[in-house]
């Protein structure tokens, strides 16, 4: 028996909401898992990129071994219930850009813990896949608008429980998502933050988290253009994105233009509109980045609402 998953990919922080608020966009990874029948086969993991996203590089080192975050994902699975996994076959079917902050790690473990969860009869409920995505992944901002889709904000609390809200994002908020043509591992995007940050910095993002939540709930265009504000990742973060500081100030001053944010990690922004001619976004992001030599993939996406879907014909 075989089970596949698609899983949309996801945005994370959305300025201030570091490490806590995500939402999913209409970009999808399929994870597919088999188990096999020929004794000693070991596992067998392929990964087969889309041809059209521009630089793969690190597709070559991602480890097709147990050390895989799929793999991973499945033996924590499958450890719940008492087994061990043995003969498995896992395809990644990779349409979500990799390393360019737009949640690819995380798609590969909710697919493939959801499609484990189903060969084995549904054991483990939504609140279980949560708390082990979150173990793979180290944080649940990125897998838990994986599963639900939507906009949610997560806490892993000291008990080690996750609690986790889905809000509804305003229908008339677009989101133009600018992926540039350079990848950014998170483990250099996050090397830039410092382990200690000024009070006023913290209290300022706990201000803005808190604009955030009600300017979403509420559809607040002007309390939204506040709310994205940040002090804790993207002023140190920005350095690492040719351009970034350029598109935001250039963007910053259009009405109708809720606010320029960091993708997860980066370097993707997100830029949120309400009114605005998109094509225009694309133009100025497109020529900014043309200046520092660099190409880059841009679309108009809406939320997508739902979350990971397992396959009919998986």
């Amino acid at each position: 028996m075989k089970v596949s998953v698609k899983v949309p990919a996801t945005s994370a922080n959305l300025g201030p909401g570091f490490d806590c608020f995500g939402l999913a966009l209409p970009i999808y990874n399929t994870i597919t898992i088999e188990e096999t029948v020929l004794p000693g086969s070991g596992i067998e993991i392929n990964i087969i990129a889309n041809s059209n996203d521009a630089g793969t590089a690190f597709i070559d080192d991602i480890p097709r071994d147990e050390n895989n975050l799929a793999y991973k994902a499945i033996e924590l699975l499958y450890n719940s219930i008492g087994q061990e996994p043995s003969e498995l076959k896992i395809n990644i079917q990779s349409e979500i850009p990799i390393a360019r902050g737009l949640g690819s790690s995380a798609s590969v473990i909710v697919g493939a813990l959801l499609a484990a969860n189903k060969l084995h009869g549904f054991p483990a409920d939504e609140t279980a896949l949560i708390s082990m995505a979150t173990e793979v992944e180290g944080h649940p901002d990125n897998v838990t608008p994986a599963i639900l889709g939507g906009v949610v904000f997560s806490s892993v609390e000291e008990d080690g429980s996750i609690v986790y809200r889905k809000l509804k994002w305003p229908a008339d908020w677009d989101l133009t998502v600018c992926i540039p043509d350079f990848e950014l591992s998170t483990s250099i995007s996050r090397s830039v933050i410092p382990k200690e940050i000024p009070l006023s910095d913290a209290v300022y993002n706990l201000k803005h988290s808190a604009m955030l939540i009600h300017a979403i709930e509420t559809a607040d265009d002007e309390l939204m253009t506040r709310a994205l504000n940040d002090k804790i990742h993207q002023p140190y973060r920005i350095k690492l994105i040719p351009g970034m500081a350029e598109i935001v100030s250039s963007l910053k001053i259009e009405a109708g233009i809720l606010g320029c944010v960091l993708s997860g990690a980066g370097p993707t922004l997100m830029v949120i509109s309400k009114g605005y001619n998109t094509e225009k976004i694309k133009s100025k992001v497109k020529e900014i980045w043309e200046g520092f030599s660099i190409t880059a993939d841009i679309r108009t996406l809406k939320v997508e609402e739902q979350g990971a879907v397992i396959l009919e014909n998986g």
